[in-house]
């Protein structure tokens, strides 16, 4: 059923921000480099199990690690440091990687390991797979030595390097090459993929195994692996994310198709259970951009999997994994993946009549934004914004706005219905009439807040709409501005036609586009005016000359002294005279600033005060071979 109109003012202050589902010591001294060594163990037990890594030792490592950061970055000093650090790492790596501080400190040390080291502490936790694997700290280093395969994937070993251990090769047998490592790791846990995809440590290593085989690193894999996240950064957008691609070997694709038909043997437990899911999705990323063939086979898999299942009462079965936590996760990716055609019959299978419905559903409305980003065709998008288009009001007011900005994204992309969403938006925010009130629609966008309830206004329902009051406006300091409604923001400056959006940043008082230009999200609302093609030179001056005599304030902001090296550089040298003109009225404060000082010197400053006719000759050469680098581009 589809979801009646609904007052703002019943919905709250301001449109709910959105539903939020949740994933799930440096050293005191500096050793002589390349001469101490951790304590003797001679008269230590015998490794046991579960080894432990003494005081001492962990002493040693947390000194040699502050040591190599200090030491010049190249050098034979540097050299034999890092390789009699990592003599010590392979005698001690079961330890080392099982101690929470000790694997902190080796996954650093791995990032400084030439090619024959890495592999020798490789060899050495193999014994050991799947204690370390599935360890809640050994886990991590293994993902990090995985991480080094860009940096050492066929890099050649140095000379010297085989010359000082080739004996050493031959005491236990030649030393396997990384290529053969991370295949053998590939088919152990190909052996056993069912128990590495479940185990909550194990999985992170076989997602860190799936990017390495398809050389492909995820942004979101890479910023997990830093460090937590917040569940905000968790719920972003996988379209977000650039994925990085490095060279592999032919075997390491062979080995992904491998592990590709492990998925599809026990399709029904990636799809349903939490921990093996995240692997599913991680593999269609990779294999979508590697191995098309086998993605559409995994999707496929997971569709008619999903499709067999009982019916809902409302229509497709699918409907009701939509609805789940972790199969509508998986549901997510697949639709990211699906390629055109398939996801033109997929909507109309399974979607289509329901997404005012799903859209109002605390976990559906997420595959559903997936669904809008995926869309680029006009075939596609018509029926959905025909279906969804009626509901922006009430899908805002369920505190949903990520289907609106998603719906909004998609009309940019394709280029069709701009003027009709835009005008729904208008009308959503209750500021399309009288059209008095159009002028504020940047700030209530930006603050996903109603006309009334931004200016605090006591109108009864029903009630004829008040003129927009000027002086009310410029009066009322800028709201916060919200993630969602700058990238609303972004989105229809980038419209054909942004007039509407373009005259509300042009009515904003100084201090408003300042407060704009300073927030993080807002930022980028700049970022859209200066660098969108539908916006003209005129419209854009007209814009930012609101923020003559904010340049100083500007240039001492984190986020604004960023939005200001961008107007400069694309700003004619009249302009250029204008800013450096006001910035030098202060030149101590900017100079004294951390951020300030950045633009003064951007700016050059100090030679427009002191030599104005040499800064006027540098700036136009600037802008001289920066017209003749836009018409060969242009060209």
């Amino acid at each position: 059923m589809g979801l009646g109109p609904r007052s703002l003012h019943k919905a709250g202050r301001r449109f709910p921000a959105g539903d939020k589902r949740g994933r799930g010591a440096k050293g005191s001294g500096r050793p002589p480099p390349g001469r101490q060594r951790p304590p003797d163990r001679s008269s230590e037990p015998a490794q046991d199990a579960h080894p432990h890594l003494s005081h001492e030792a962990l002493g040693y490592f947390r000194q040699a690690l502050s040591a190599l950061k200090e030491a010049p970055e190249t050098g034979e000093e540097r050299e034999l440091m890092v390789h009699n650090v990592l003599k010590e790492v392979e005698a001690e790596a079961l330890a080392l990687a099982t101690n929470r501080t000790g694997s902190e400190i080796m996954q650093e040390l791995l990032g400084f390991s030439p090619l024959k080291p890495l592999c020798r502490v490789w060899a050495t936790l193999r014994s050991n797979f799947r204690f370390v694997a599935c360890h809640r700290c050994g886990v991590h280093v293994l993902q990090s030595a995985l991480l080094q395969l860009p940096r050492l994937l066929g890099s050649p070993a140095e000379k010297e390097e085989e010359d000082v251990e080739e004996e050493e090769d031959g005491k236990d047998g030649p030393l396997e090459t990384l290529e053969e490592l991370v295949l053998g790791l590939a088919s152990e846990v190909c052996d056993d993929f069912l128990f590495y995809c479940g185990d909550t440590h194990g999985s992170f290593m076989v997602r860190t195994l799936l990017q390495v085989l398809g050389g492909t690193l995820l942004e979101s894999e890479r910023t997990r692996h830093r460090g937590s996240q917040s569940p905000e950064a968790q719920r972003a957008p996988t379209r977000e994310g650039k994925p990085s691609d490095f060279e592999v070997p032919e075997t390491f694709l062979n080995r992904l198709q491998d592990l590709s038909s492990c998925f599809l043997k026990d399709i029904a437990v990636f799809i349903t259970d939490k921990i093996s899911s995240f692997c599913l999705q991680v593999a269609l990323q990779i294999l979508h951009r590697k191995l098309p063939q086998f993605c559409a086979q995994l999707c496929n898999a997971v569709i008619g999997y999903l499709s067999s299942r009982n019916s809902s009462a409302d229509g497709s079965p699918l409907l009701l994994f939509l609805r789940d936590q972790t199969s509508s996760r998986l549901l997510e990716q697949v639709l990211l993946v699906l390629e055109p055609p398939r996801l033109q019959s997929l909507f109309e299978d399974h979607f289509q009549g329901q997404l005012q419905t799903l859209a109002a559903h605390p976990i559906a409305n997420f595959p559903l934004q997936r669904l809008l980003d995926a869309v680029t065709t006009a075939e596609l998008l018509s029926p959905v914004f025909e279906e969804l288009s009626p509901a922006l009001e009430a899908v805002l007011a369920q505190g949903h706005p990520g289907v609106v900005i998603a719906l909004v994204g998609a009309c940019h992309r394709v280029g069709a219905h701009q003027a009709r969403v835009l005008q729904l938006l208008l009308e959503a925010f209750h500021c399309a009439e009288p059209p008095s009130r159009q002028v504020a629609c940047v700030p209530l966008f930006a603050t996903l807040t109603a006309y009334e309830v931004y200016y605090r206004l006591a109108e009864e329902e029903g009630a004829v709409p008040a003129e927009h009051q000027v002086e009310m406006a410029t009066a009322r300091a800028l709201g916060e501005v919200t993630v969602l409604g700058s990238l609303l923001l972004q989105h229809l400056l980038h419209f054909s036609s942004p007039g509407i959006v373009l005259r509300s940043l042009g009515a904003l008082t100084g201090p408003q586009l300042l407060t704009l230009a300073q927030n993080p999200a807002g930022s980028h609302v700049l970022d859209a005016v200066l660098t969108s093609p539908s916006v003209t030179r005129k419209q854009r001056r007209r814009v930012l000359k609101t923020l003559k005599g904010q340049y100083v304030a500007l240039a001492c902001s984190r986020h604004g002294s960023r939005v200001l090296d961008a107007i400069w550089s694309g700003a004619t040298l009249g302009a250029r005279k204008e800013i450096a003109a006001e910035l030098g009225e202060r030149n101590q404060e900017l100079i004294r600033d951390p951020f300030g000082h950045h633009v003064a010197r951007n700016v050059a400053l100090t030679t427009f005060l002191k030599r104005r006719e040499a800064w006027e000759q540098q700036q136009g050469a600037v802008a001289k071979r920066r017209r003749a680098l836009n018409s060969i581009l242009e060209d």
